[in-house]
């Protein structure tokens, strides 16, 4: 059994709480093969205490200086890739090449973007009457899910260290591996004490303890949106900033215009990935109604590509579900859209749990838009096929839901962007082109407020301050 510790002001200490333990259990083989804290109050506020020491230190680096910190993170994650990948594999079940090219991939870059950031941003500036300056919150809280369990830590803690504040971070019990590996990261570098701190522990208990604490000045959290709308509320018991990055239904429109087989591979892609366990997938597919017998073919003859298996084997698409409990959501889902009266075209009812939490990925045809499938976020490697008559109509149903998260146009190009710009998403993808990492990312309506992954999300983590004098 691999036993890991919280570091809270550069030390790795074992925890209020020594006889409660979190079990990190591998999906695939459902072996639990590490314990980490399980932390308590008494540990958050050891590690916010720290961070308070840490503020007295960290304010008297320079933009410069931070950044040069940043970029020795980089180096890091440069050098040890392989090794986080594999334990993003162990602890989540992300086939190796998926671990390798998608959860880790980014990490050196995003930290190199945002230690330019720091660098290169103007906080303080001159107008007629007043002084325009940017300054740090002080303490933030970082609360991340389990699905990126990598790259939804460096969104946040990165723009927060590169702005110059103190960061404690709460991962999420399934994946607190990949936080630790992040975390010898910061060691690795030099990171004054007190700067970063890592707390280990169970969502409903450290999560809303670091949402109610009244040292902290910004929370930003990753999660469902249930769960972030609980932070929220708790966030403004003391009037804190908040960021939330919640859920999701995205819609991928394929217009007539559209090469059908490669609009249908490019969302098959964007929807399995990750064993669907990713909250901006394309997860509804919006196909002409004249098309609907041609995309059901091809459907199915796409999805019968990706392989479901040992995420260790090179050649695997498509890894186990998180755990049991992320499995029997699953399979409700699937059976509710049976009982909906939507088409199976592809996969089938998942049946009992033998080594590992794998399930094949279904398609579903003659889907509605109010069907309780359609509306709620599966989480799993299930696809929705909705077919529309008009253009206005796809738009209509792409709007159709309480999130606002992504979507996804295929066709001519600038009819595409016609289309895009009537979608009410944060981010749009035309012609399965994918997110690049400089772009804003972050929802509408329920699926969030706020921005990562830009220059935008670095601002999240300022203060505005306006010094106002009288002209001579």
């Amino acid at each position: 059994m691999e036993k890991y510790g919280m570091y809270i002001g550069s030390k790795w200490v074992e925890g209020h709480n020594t006889e409660d333990k979190i079990l990190v259990e591998n999906p695939a083989t459902r072996e639990i093969f590490a314990e980490v804290p399980a932390g308590d109050e008494a540990d958050v506020n050891a590690a916010v205490e720290a961070a308070k020491e840490g503020m007295k230190v960290w304010k008297t680096y320079t933009p410069q200086m931070r950044a040069d910190l940043l970029d020795k993170l980089a180096d890091y994650f440069r050098d040890n890739a392989d090794m986080i990948a594999a334990v993003v594999t162990k602890e989540l079940g992300a086939p190796v090449k998926i671990a390798k090219d998608w959860h880790v991939a980014n990490a050196e870059f995003e930290t190199r973007f945002f230690a330019d950031c720091a660098r290169n941003y103007v906080y303080e500036s001159v107008k007629p009457t007043y002084i325009l300056r940017y300054e740090p919150f002080g303490i933030i809280a970082g609360i991340t899910p389990w699905n990126y369990p990598l790259d939804q830590i460096t969104l946040k803690i990165l723009p927060a260290l590169a702005a110059g504040n103190c960061v404690v971070l709460k991962p999420s019990q399934m994946t607190p591996l990949t936080a630790i590996c992040f975390t010898k990261g910061i060691e690795a570098a030099g990171f004054p004490a007190g700067v970063f701190n890592l707390v280990t522990g169970r969502g409903g208990e450290v999560g809303n303890i670091l949402a109610k604490h009244p040292d902290i000045r910004m929370i930003s959290f990753t999660g469902s949106t249930t769960a972030g709308r609980e932070v929220g509320r708790l966030a403004l018991s003391n009037i804190k900033k908040t960021t939330l990055e919640l859920g999701g239904k995205s819609a991928g429109i394929i217009l007539p215009s559209a090469d059908l087989r490669t609009a249908i591979q490019g969302i098959l892609v964007d929807c399995m990935m990750n064993t669907g366990q990713t909250c901006n997938a394309m997860t509804r597919m919006l196909v002409p109604a004249s098309e609907k017998e041609e995309a059901e073919k091809i459907a199915a003859e796409e999805v019968a590509k990706f392989k479901v298996g040992n995420p260790l084997d090179e050649t695997v698409d498509i890894g186990p579900l998180i755990n049991e409990k992320a499995y029997k959501k699953v399979k409700g889902y699937v059976e509710e859209g049976l009982k909906e009266g939507a088409k199976m075209i592809s996969g089938s009812v998942p049946g009992e749990i033998k080594d590992g939490y794998f399930m094949d990925p279904v398609i579903f045809s003659d889907v509605t838009n109010d069907m309780k499938i359609a509306q709620e976020e599966i989480f799993g490697p299930v696809l929705c096929m909705i077919t529309y008559e008009t253009v206005e109509e796809a738009i209509e149903i792409a709007n159709d839901s309480p999130y606002g998260l992504c979507g996804g146009v295929f066709g001519e190009q600038e009819e595409a962007y016609e289309v895009a710009r009537h979608i009410d998403s944060g981010t749009i993808t035309i012609n399965g082109s994918g997110v690049t990492s400089e772009a804003p990312f972050g929802g509408y309506k329920q699926s969030g407020v706020g921005r990562e992954n830009c220059i935008q999300s670095f601002e999240e983590y300022l203060e505005i301050k306006a010094i106002c004098y009288t002209a001579e």
